[in-house]
């Protein structure tokens, strides 16, 4: 009899494990704590790596039918000069750009698919506060908000970066520091309007837009800690500012008329040391929080799943015990997680940070991206980076074939 996993978390993370793992026969829970997945400001940046996931599992074009912009070059401002960065049509793939999609489509699309097997099961409004053991401190369940427990042979921590299973499992953290925090916020498509996903790095001032189709999703990246310093400025210094930084939204941000408009996020940069103990994985944001530099996070939470599956998915839908194998998911998955916080590390200690303080100067775009500008074929090398990471996972966990 096969082994049952409950998987805590309904982001991209949690939904792509659910959906591998009940498609390799293995009976499976996904218990999400929200009601729906309509939450806005959340990651939408499906990239090429991703895609080629769905179009392994033969639902790629499935999945581009939501609603999508596609990106496959990559702009910048700085210092006032728009320079290009990365061009993701040089990818040695079939999916050559990024897809600009609201997370609540990208995760509605994976639950109606996970749907389609006898073996998953998707519990909405349903909020885990803790783990239950055996008599030997193995994980054997989840505790729930309403004091009901849910039995598990396996659970796997998917519930983002403030994860209440990675903290209920005692599992230790290396925090690595983020100098930023960001504001996210709509502003609506107005006459002159960009229809460009592109940053814009000045002296003390970082934004970030990212076109959404009938509406730009904005960040204004500011040091962190200073959240209300900013507020305390009020809405039409802060109308103004975005003005300044990108004039072709001066008209727009006279939508913002109250602070409730604009979220903030808080950054993290960190990760476990170690990513399970008996009966239990984390996986994802709740293993390691990354920042929203290259928008990665969707992404490496995804590998992370399917790394999980592959590894794992075979041996409990035979019933076997798969407590063995946890480590080597943790093995597979940490250099490229290292590696792509490494980087993120360094674009916060030389460039963010960099711009963020008070003395900040920039006089235009540095050599090395000048470099990128001028020469076609170098903008292959970020678009790899970002666009496929490293240590791409391929999907290799079994299909029972019992799919509705």
């Amino acid at each position: 009899m096969a082994s049952h996993l409950v998987i805590v978390g309904g982001g991209p993370a949690g939904m792509m494990a659910g959906l591998l793992f009940a498609r390799a026969g293995v009976p499976t829970t996904v218990l999400e704590k929200h009601g729906d997945f309509l939450r806005d400001f959340r990651g939408d940046t499906v990239h090429p790596s991703t895609l080629e996931l769905f179009r392994e599992l033969g639902l790629r074009d499935a999945l581009l039918r939501r609603p999508h912009d596609r990106v496959d070059q990559l702009r910048a401002r700085i210092g006032g000069q728009t320079v290009r960065i990365a061009d993701f049509r040089r990818l040695p793939v079939e999916s050559r750009f990024i897809a600009m999609m609201p997370q609540w489509e990208f995760l509605d699309f994976l639950a109606a698919e996970a749907k389609r097997y006898p073996d998953f099961t998707l519990r909405m409004a349903a909020e885990a506060t803790g783990l239950t053991h055996d008599a030997h401190k193995r994980v054997n369940g989840v505790r729930m908000a309403d004091g009901q427990v849910i039995a598990a042979d396996y659970v796997i921590a998917a519930d983002g970066r403030r994860s209440v299973l990675r903290d209920a499992a005692a599992l230790p953290r290396k925090d690595l520091g983020a100098p930023m925090d960001v504001f996210w916020f709509r502003l609506p498509k107005t006459a002159g309007t960009g229809n460009e996903t592109m940053g814009v790095f000045e002296a003390g001032r970082l934004f970030v837009q990212i076109d959404r189709g009938e509406y730009g999703q904005c960040a204004y990246v500011f040091a962190k800690g200073q959240a209300d310093a900013v507020r305390a400025r009020g809405l039409p210094a802060f109308r103004a500012e975005i003005a300044t930084l990108n004039r072709e939204m001066a008209s727009a941000a006279e939508a913002l008329t109250h602070w409730d408009q604009v979220k903030l996020l808080s950054v993290a940069l960190d990760r476990l040391t170690r990513w399970h103990r008996p009966g239990l994985l984390a996986i994802g944001d709740a293993a390691h929080a990354m920042s929203p530099v290259g928008g990665v996070g969707i992404n490496l939470a995804i590998q992370d799943a399917v790394a999980a599956a592959n590894i794992m998915a075979a041996q409990m839908a035979a019933g076997a015990m798969a407590d063995g194998l946890a480590a080597v998911v943790q093995q597979r998955r940490m250099w490229p997680t290292w590696l792509i916080q490494r980087v993120q590390k360094i674009a916060h200690d030389r460039i963010i940070g960099a711009l963020l303080r008070p003395d900040a100067r920039l006089d235009g775009p540095p050599l090395a991206v000048r470099m990128l500008d001028r020469h076609a074929a170098l903008r292959g090398v970020p678009a790899r980076l970002l666009g496929l990471g490293v240590r791409r996972e391929h999907i290799r966990s079994p299909d029972a074939g019992r799919r509705a």
